[in-house]
């Protein structure tokens, strides 16, 4: 009996007409209607003829974002018709199915419907198509109003189609389905107030799927805050399912409240009693599925933790996962409008009213931040590999496009040209990502890969452990709502595999459960190194205390994360294998190269079987490439220097003069700094480097003589190198004494105080004046001075006084700047030399 009081009592009802005309005239719509409003229950009915007049029968497919709205709306819409699901309302989720010969409207997940559309592009027998909740831009959904706008466009022009939501870019939706008009219902909504429940000490923000415990203890205690402020059911709203039963935890012990948790993996009864009334006051945790896409009876009052999970690419999983976000406006905008459904209500929220301003607007689009290899590959079907030609509100960022089709190709799903092959058909039929797809086409004529592949579909309890195999053996032998999904997906990845190999499935084992992860993350085959796993990937993970693959010589990692503060990856699921079995997964990363490389302070020459980053094998390489051992032999000259070369004391005058002509007259005089040498190697090395095989062919090279070939020759400069920057030079005694061209900005050149006596003007080269220190008698610095007519005059009398008592036999003439300049001492002098 059909429930017409519940019907008539629906905001949506007053659109009903200008749906129908839009519809009748355009074959579009755009529906925007409040949560509450009826637009997911009420709406289908109409279209199908089911409820009101005038309406012909007609056959309406409902795609929701997720399993557990696709089967309340079922339940809803069948409640509303006086029947059970099945009968005129049934639906389809991945691994369940209700439908029966009279079924008029099929809510569906927008995954099934994607399937359905590849098997069926012209969805033949659908009359409407309503995507609901569009306004959450799951990829999905995006991906099928893509198609069901090229289906209508070139295939069925009379195929209806609905794009509703709660809020949502109406305008957007409305080109992006041909200008299709905006129907508008107003909603019954109370005024909601808002109270400001940050806590009272920071707390740290989320990382990937991490949050504060000190977050979710403070939401607990905001709830029992709201229990005894406020009268109704409190919605708590939390990011994931740990949250929700941490805080579950928390709860125990309320008097005659019930503490109710909804989300993908409760089960079946437990949604059916929140999504209808309780005889007692009740606390609903909830993650984001109960924003839009639920309604739950009698909540006055609605805690929001201010988190939410959104998809990321994963590149520790390989695949499209959640990581935890702070919620959006938008979000917190639905998530208050709960408290105001049927009674004026509140809102605590736990953060403060001037970080809720700093807030994004909207959550992300999933096209824009997830993995889209599975995407790519539903494109590639469709037959618009590059999605140039889909219409979608939001075009594919190129890398992550380019690196889904990396993928792709890898499991050779594409052709060089990016279309799609027969291999990469039959892994979209799969309704798997299509690493796992590989995984279970490619696990042996066993096909025991059914099991393992339906538990690497979705994360599972903590409690089943790292052991994957040991996982799969939890998931028989598990009653929980998990483990029923579970058995649910095994049964249909058994048949789907069938179709697609021919061959019966088997049961999973721990050989098994190695060879499909092995085959789905070929990169992520590790092997044991030094208390942790290097996986050919390069990247290195480890075990987590008291796993049982403890031991393992080699293992796949499944699913890994990285702890904030740590180095490795940690490993969360995986299983053991042995090198037979990463080498059969991950034959394509197997390669045997020449290996000449700079290591340990010489050229190690070694021919090299590698499996990724992983070395298998390797033995000495007597005739190596002599291009390789030069990229050695300038690799090791760069991490350790020139420093290498034999550097006679020549040598290095000859750098230090270079340095000085080339810093106070540039060129032609050349750069002789470490980076600058290494670069122009060819000019003044290639002799020596093409004929040295090792560390000690570098020590006998003479780094004076390959320093020489830099001397500019070809302009005829070099020939001034002695007249420019000279080894020595003349000083008034008659001595030939060294300029010390150490520091290129101004060279020193020392020099005993008397045989410097009657020059007035500084020595200079290349017209750079010395920096001249002046030497007592005993070689020691007595003055240093770049001036010698000022030293004379000024400086002079307080060295003569301090040092001549010192130094009674040489000479300190009161007049050094007219004395004769001397190498001896005053008895010498008078000996006459």
């Amino acid at each position: 009996m059909i429930r017409y009081d519940a019907l008539d009592a629906l905001p949506v009802r007053a659109a009903l007409p200008g749906l129908n005309d839009a519809l009748a005239g355009h074959g579009t719509a755009v529906l925007v209607a409040p949560p509450g409003t009826g637009k997911t229950t009420l709406v289908p009915l109409v279209l199908a003829g089911l409820v009101g007049d005038g309406v012909p029968a007609r056959r309406v497919v409902v795609a929701e974002p997720r399993r557990i709205a696709a089967r309340a709306a079922a339940r809803r819409m069948a409640w509303l018709l006086g029947e059970k699901p099945g009968g005129s309302v049934g639906f389809t989720v991945r691994g369940e199915r209700l439908v029966g010969r009279h079924t008029r409207v099929e809510v569906v997940t927008t995954g099934v419907l994607l399937q359905r559309l590849q098997r069926d592009q012209e969805l033949s027998g659908v009359d409407v198509v309503i995507l609901d909740e569009c306004h959450e831009r799951h990829l999905d959904a995006d991906t099928a109003a893509a198609f069901l706008w090229d289906v209508r466009q070139a295939l069925r022009p009379e195929l209806r189609l609905v794009a509703a939501s709660a809020t949502t870019d109406a305008a957007g939706w409305a080109a992006l389905l041909g200008g299709a008009p905006v129907v508008e219902a107003a909603g019954v909504a109370y005024p909601v107030e808002t109270v400001w429940a940050p806590p009272a000490v920071p707390v740290r923000p989320p990382h990937g799927m991490r949050v504060d415990p000190a977050l979710l203890a403070h939401a607990a205690s905001v709830v029992r805050r709201a229990l005894a402020e406020r009268d109704g059911d409190v919605l708590c709203f939390l990011p994931g399912v740990g949250e929700i039963t941490r805080v579950a935890g928390l709860l125990g012990g309320l008097d005659g409240v019930d503490v109710l948790q909804v989300h993908g993996r409760a089960p079946a009864a437990v949604q059916d009693a929140v999504l209808a009334p309780g005889e007692r006051r009740r606390v609903v945790l909830a993650t984001s599925v109960a924003e839009s896409s639920l309604t739950v009876p009698g909540v006055r009052v609605v805690v929001d933790s201010g988190l939410a999970r959104e998809p990321r690419v994963d590149h520790a999983r390989g695949l499209s996962a959640l990581v935890t976000v702070r919620a959006s406006r938008a979000a917190a905008r639905q998530r208050a409008g709960r408290a105001g459904r049927e009674a004026p209500g509140v809102v605590y929220r736990c953060w403060t009213e001037a970080e809720h301003g700093r807030l994004p607007a909207f959550p992300a689009p999933e096209i824009k931040v997830a993995d889209l290899t599975a995407f790519a590959l539903q494109a590639a079907c469709w037959g618009d590999p590059d999605a140039s030609g889909l219409a979608l509100l939001d075009p594919p960022p190129g890398g992550a496009m380019a690196a889904a089709r990396s993928v792709l190709a890898a499991v050779g799903a594409v052709d060089a040209a990016g279309r799609a092959t027969a291999r990469g058909e039959r892994l979209a039929r799969l309704g798997v990502h299509p690493r796992l797809g590989r995984a279970l086409l490619d696990a042996g004529a066993s096909g025991a890969g059914a099991e393992v592949v339906a538990l690497l579909s979705e994360e599972a309890p903590r409690e089943y452990g790292d052991d994957l195999a040991s996982a799969v053996r939890a998931a028989r032998r598990g009653d929980d709502a998990y483990a029923a999904r579970w058995r649910r997906e095994v049964r249909r990845l058994r048949q789907v595999s069938e179709e697609a190999t021919g061959s019966a499935a088997g049961a999973a084992d721990a050989r098994a459960a190695g060879l499909v992860a092995a085959l789905a993350f070929p990169e992520r085959v590790a092997r044991a190194d030094g208390g942790s796993y290097l996986m050919a990937s390069g990247t290195r993970a480890e075990l987590s205390e008291g796993s049982l693959l403890r031991g393992s010589d080699w293992i796949a990692v499944a699913v890994a994360d990285r702890p904030v503060g740590r180095r490795h990856a940690r490993v969360q699921l995986g299983a053991a294998v042995d090198e037979d079995t990463a080498r059969r997964a991950a034959g394509a990363l197997l390669a045997e190269e020449d290996e000449v490389r700079w290591a340990d302070g010489d050229v190690v020459a070694r021919r090299v079987e590698r499996l990724g980053a992983i070395e298998l094998a390797a033995r000495p390489l007597r005739d190596p490439d002599p291009r390789l051992v030069r990229e050695a032999l300038l690799h090791g000259l760069r991490q350790e220097g020139l420093g290498l070369l034999r550097r006679s004391a020549e040598a290095g005058l000859l750098r230090q003069r270079l340095a000085f002509l080339h810093r106070h007259r540039g060129a032609p005089w050349p750069d002789v700094s470490d980076e600058a040498l290494l670069a122009r190697v060819a000019e003044w090395l290639e002799p020596e480097l093409s004929r040295a095989r090792r560390r000690a062919d570098l020590a006998r090279v003479d780094a004076g003589q390959a320093l020489a070939r830099l001397l500019p020759w070809a302009t005829g400069e070099a020939a001034r190198l002695d007249d420019l920057a000279p080894e020595r030079i003349t000083v008034p005694s008659g001595s030939r004494v060294r300029v010390d061209y150490g520091d290129p900005e101004r060279p020193v050149l020392a020099v005993k105080l008397q045989e410097m006596f009657g020059l007035q003007r500084t020595p200079e080269v290349a017209g750079v004046p010395l920096l001249v220190h002046l030497l007592s008698p005993a070689g020691r610095p007595a003055a240093v001075t770049a001036d010698l007519a000022s030293f004379w005059r000024d400086g002079y009398k307080g060295v003569r006084a301090e040092l001549r008592g010192r130094y009674p036999k040489h000479p300190w003439p009161e007049d050094p700047a007219g004395a004769e300049p001397t190498r001896y001492t005053n008895a010498r002098l008078a000996r006459g030399n």
